[in-house]
């Protein structure tokens, strides 16, 4: 048995009429969930509630939702479509793709009154004046704003300047006048017939309509020079190639290619992205990326619908060619729609191509980014929860230690910031108190010696230290953190290699984590990251000890010249193959002879 919502709703569907339309699916609240335009409101509308929808998941979630229904009859779908996109930005539904009203971008104002200020803005108020934009590149707006500066002696102040004001002297020039940057309309000194003719030309420059403006230079520079006002017709040819400097920046096609708008979108299942370039005189005037959440799995058709209208009503368009990389699914009245196949309107889809793609990447690799980081600060906060600690470990040192027999004992410490490896945080250590092999003493060693220099700088000291060692070398940096008075200020624990036992100082018995916990994939980590920058450290010390014992068992050369001739030459084979005059550089004549007569014998 039907509801009385259901049983309303059927018969409002019954009733629809076969036109063009808007209808907006209203929740039991009476809040709008969902509006869509229609060539047929009555198939439209029906196709929602037949058992062809029941595969779409979403839309089945919606149709459950729906509870009442009302829509609005228009002239033709271009009207839908507006209303629609209205319709849309007012209500916020949640089953919609939500379109930006663009109100937090920048605009440049050209202001309805005598003498009108130009300004960019961000606060775009009705009546106020001209609105140009919105610009969604602040470096644009502003190169704009600086041709503007450039080319026209534009007033800075917000003074009032009506002719009752002006003529009764109520202002005074300011600096702006004496520095030739304004030619004084509030004393009288410019007639706002003169300064309107820059707004004219100003007008131009921002709908990009650079030819315009060219073109009075031209005429004007020509007159000058006609005249013999030569120091005027240079300052005219200045303005031109200021003109020309702007435009050939942001040339991209030919310049008898304007007026022309350009819209590409790519998609995946769960969003499209959408880039937009109007084209005028070859050049960018606006460009922007946009990505938009798919609600109801919309076909990229059905989205570019949506969003021409938007960008067109966002940025005031009138322009008369559009291309895309698909077909509309509309036609709007006098505009022309291509899919470009060669020449330079295939050209300016590819670059909108290429910039939609690049958008999507970027988009992408945040995602990844911020997941995981997500990822890694939950890691972080499970160690905390495994090892019971008081604070987020978000600082972690680890060390280890690395000998071979005892010859040339050298310890590591890694350091992790918010669960990642901060290499410029590494630090290596030479033993340099420990005779033979020592791993407890060893460890107070270095623990001492990093919490010392840290305590002298003056930096944080981390939240949890990790000793790769069972409960000797625990307790050689407990001592360690003891001596320096440090001992609580952070947690220390050891970290057993066989059975990945935990040690708390003081504590008999171990502390274990799970096996498939996260976080003691993280310890791991870290004991193996301090394991493998020990080791890597260690070797390189063996095979530069062996290098030096190699020069050090030539008769004559002692242990200082080898050091000074391996830190120089970094390598026997480069010593071999330097002259007598470098290595005399580098030790003296002397035992440069000595070296070279031994290695050449040697070899």
């Amino acid at each position: 048995m039907l509801s009385a919502y259901e049983t309303e709703l059927k018969e409002k569907i019954r009733n629809l009429p076969i036109q063009p339309g808007v209808y907006r699916y209203l929740d039991e609240q009476g809040k709008v969930i969902y509006v869509g335009k229609a060539k047929h409101l009555k198939k439209r509308v029906s196709s929602y509630f037949t058992k062809s929808h029941t595969k779409d998941r979403k839309t089945r979630q919606l149709v459950r939702e729906i509870a009442d229904l009302s829509v609005t009859v228009v002239n033709t779908e271009v009207d839908a479509l507006l209303l629609e996109n209205n319709l849309i930005k007012t209500h916020q539904p949640k089953y919609n793709i939500l379109l930006k009203d663009g109100k937090s971008y920048p605009y440049i104002c050209i202001t309805n009154e005598p003498f009108p200020q130009v300004y960019s803005t961000r606060n775009p108020i009705k009546g106020k004046g001209e609105f140009y934009g919105p610009y969604t590149s602040g470096r644009t707006l502003n190169a704009l704003m600086e041709l503007v500066r450039k080319l026209y002696t534009i007033r800075t102040c917000t003074h009032h300047l009506s002719q009752s004001n002006v003529e009764n002297g109520k202002f005074k020039v300011c600096l702006e006048y004496h520095i030739k940057n304004c030619k004084g309309p509030c004393v009288g000194l410019q007639s706002e017939q003169d300064y309107d003719k820059d707004i004219s030309q100003i007008r131009h420059i921002l709908k990009g309509k650079l030819g315009v403006a060219k073109q009075y230079f031209k005429e004007k520079m020509k007159i000058a020079a006609q005249n013999l006002q030569f120091e005027l017709a240079q300052r005219f040819k200045e303005k031109l190639n200021a003109l020309d400097d702007y435009q050939s920046k942001s040339m991209v096609t030919n310049p008898s290619v304007s007026d022309v708008e350009v819209f590409t979108i790519i998609s995946d299942e769960a969003n499209a992205y959408v880039n937009y370039l109007r084209i005028e005189d070859g050049g960018i005037v606006y460009a922007e990326n946009d990505a938009y959440r798919k609600k109801l799995e919309e076909t990229d058709a059905e989205i570019l619908d949506l969003v021409v209208i938007d960008f067109r009503n966002r940025y005031n368009s009138t322009a008369k060619r559009i291309i895309s990389n698909i077909d509309l699914d509309i036609s709007l009245p006098d505009v022309e729609w291509h899919v470009p196949k060669i020449g330079d309107l295939k050209r300016l889809e590819e670059l909108s191509l290429k910039n939609v793609t690049l958008f999507k990447k970027e988009k992408l690799r945040k995602k990844e980014a911020f997941a995981q980081k997500k990822q890694e600060q939950n890691v972080v906060a499970l160690l905390q929860k495994d090892l019971g600690l008081k604070e987020l470990p978000l600082h972690i040192e680890c060390f280890d230690n690395s000998n071979l027999h005892g010859t040339n004992p050298v310890s590591s410490m890694v350091c992790f910031l918010n669960g990642k490896p901060s290499k410029r945080n590494y630090r290596k250590f030479h033993i340099k108190t420990v005779e033979g092999i020592d791993d407890f003493a060893s460890m107070y060693e270095v623990v001492y010696r990093r919490y010392r220099r840290l305590l002298e700088e003056r930096s944080p000291l981390p939240n949890l230290v990790i000793v790769d060692g069972g409960k000797g070398q625990l307790s050689a940096s407990v001592k360690a953190l003891k001596d320096l008075d440090i001992y609580g200020k952070m947690t220390i624990v050891g970290i057993a290699k066989r059975l990945e036992e935990i040690y708390f100082p003081g504590d008999s018995e171990p502390h274990y984590i799970s096996k498939k916990s996260p976080s003691l994939r993280l310890i791991q980590h870290l004991r193996n990251e301090a394991h493998r920058f020990a080791i890597t450290f260690h070797r390189d010390m063996r095979s530069k000890n062996a290098l030096k014992n190699s020069l050090e068992d030539i008769n004559g050369i002692g242990a200082k010249t080898a050091e000074k001739l391996l830190l120089h030459f970094r390598s026997i084979d480069k010593i071999k193959q330097a002259n007598e005059k470098e290595i005399a550089r580098v030790v003296g004549v002397a035992k440069a002879k000595i070296v070279q007569h031994a290695l050449k014998e040697g070899s």
